[in-house]
């Protein structure tokens, strides 16, 4: 699930361009940066890798893939994925568009180095660059939990856990879960969720937002166990 995991993604991909770009140093200059020394500049770094005059790499690993890199960690920095702040919040798309790009760059990195033909190297990058489906799906105005099998209270905590900003009215989540009675879903669904703090459920508002208890759980009993 992408949802509220933008600041994860941001550590992964820095993680993902640092240990490339090291595998790019070998390749291309014969050594590289140690694993127990910090990069100094990166932009640098990958601007040494464009510039070599080793023109017997391939011009992918050489040219093309460093910039790549200095563009994801670009904005995984400067647009400060998983931080507050700014006029707009860009974090969402931005990780998206992060996650995008890694995924272009592990597919490259696995049609250089297999030596294969190109329609074989295409049917195993397309097997790995396969869209993944989100628990959450908005549409028309609604949510709808994709996860099958997931209990009601399971369902109202997703649903809350993907705008853990903002409350949300008990009306549209027994309108997004689809249960078959709204008196009986808040007595039965919402009032256990309050009283075991996973969320605070304010009746006279009708509001509900997610606890961090809720939080956890979500995050450590759900997603963890959820096949995209």
């Amino acid at each position: 699930m992408a949802e509220a995991k933008d600041e994860s993604v941001g550590l992964a991909a820095g993680k993902l361009c640092e240990s490339v770009l090291r595998l790019l140093q070998h390749a291309i200059h014969g050594s590289y940066t140690p694993f127990n020394r910090q990069i100094g500049n990166f932009a640098d770094e990958c601007r040494k890798l464009i510039t070599s005059n080793n023109t017997g790499v391939s011009e992918s690993l050489r040219v093309v893939m460093p910039r790549a890199l200095v563009f994801v960690y670009t904005v995984r920095n400067k647009r400060g994925i998983g931080h507050v702040g700014g006029d707009v919040d860009a974090n969402r798309i931005d990780a998206m568009t992060v996650a995008r790009a890694c995924g272009w760059i592990m597919c490259e990195l696995i049609r250089v180095y297999h030596k294969m033909s190109l329609e074989d190297a295409q049917d195993l990058v397309d097997s790995l660059a396969l869209r993944s489906i989100p628990v959450i799906w908005n549409v028309a105005g609604k949510k709808r939990v994709l996860r099958e099998g997931l209990s009601f209270k399971d369902q109202v905590l997703l649903l809350c856990y993907s705008d853990q900003e903002n409350a949300v009215c008990s009306e549209d989540l027994y309108s997004w879960v689809e249960y078959s009675n709204q008196s009986v879903f808040r007595s039965k669904v919402l009032t256990p969720l309050h009283r075991g703090r996973l969320i605070e459920y304010d009746r006279q508002s009708e509001l509900v937002t997610i606890s961090p208890l809720g939080i956890v759980h979500v995050e450590d009993k759900i997603l963890k166990t959820s096949v995209n």
